[in-house]
């Protein structure tokens, strides 16, 4: 049983954060299997006592179950969402390519995202060059470009995990300077965000909702406000 006293019901609760592609992967997890949770929607200068509480990392998404389990990994929450439900086969269409999806997600999380935050945060780090971190993103960009080429989605004709748990990362890269990116010689990938941001599910997840303060209850998600 939930035990947490400013949860109004026996559902899990997802601590998350609008922008931070990491919780938008796993909001669109949750959104698409239609698993019911109570979202907290956190502002990251300003974390809640009971985000610390259940996940001293402090960073979102953080899941916590009824039992009282949490989950605090973006991953591990899509695949507990997908594992429960998965009627658009996001899981099952990357079956058979486990390693080859894995490598891709690893690539994105370490070495990508490397980049893209000393590109697109580099006041936040001493003598950091952030054409230089451009230049090393794009080495990701590259490959993803070629593996897109003649086909929608990463694995084929259909969107699977492996897209969605990579595409807010390059949403975000895209963004830090969308002149230039819209101006790249990457016409499979940019066609390949927009594929993804045109998506239903992507609109719904990035609706706003107003920052979640202890004490008061969350708001349903997928639905309407608790």
């Amino acid at each position: 049983m939930n035990m947490d006293p400013s949860s109004s019901s026996n559902v899990p609760i997802l601590y998350s954060f609008r922008r931070c592609p990491y919780a938008m992967r796993a909001r669109m997890a949750i959104w698409v299997s239609g698993q019911r949770v109570e979202l907290r929607e956190v502002v990251l200068r300003d974390k809640p006592p009971s985000l610390l509480t259940y996940s001293p990392k402090a960073t979102v998404p953080v899941l916590v179950l009824p039992d009282g389990r949490v989950i605090d990994e973006s991953l591990d929450v899509m695949r507990w969402a997908l594992e429960r439900s998965d009627p658009n086969d996001w899981l099952r269409n990357s079956q058979g390519r486990h390693d080859e999806l894995a490598q891709w997600v690893e690539d994105n999380d370490g070495d990508f995202k490397f980049h893209l935050d000393r590109f697109k945060y580099a006041t936040r780090y001493e003598g950091v060059d952030p054409e230089e971190h451009r230049r090393g993103a794009e080495v990701f960009l590259a490959r993803l470009e070629g593996q897109l080429s003649g086909k929608d989605w990463l694995f084929g004709e259909s969107i699977s995990y492996a897209d969605v748990a990579i595409a807010p990362f390059v949403r975000q890269f895209a963004n830090a300077d969308r002149v230039w990116f819209d101006g790249a010689p990457y016409p499979h990938l940019q066609a390949w965000l927009q594929r993804f941001l045109d998506l239903p599910t992507f609109a719904h997840v990035m609706a706003k909702i107003p920052q979640w303060k202890e004490g008061e209850p969350g708001v349903v998600f997928p639905g309407e406000q608790v």
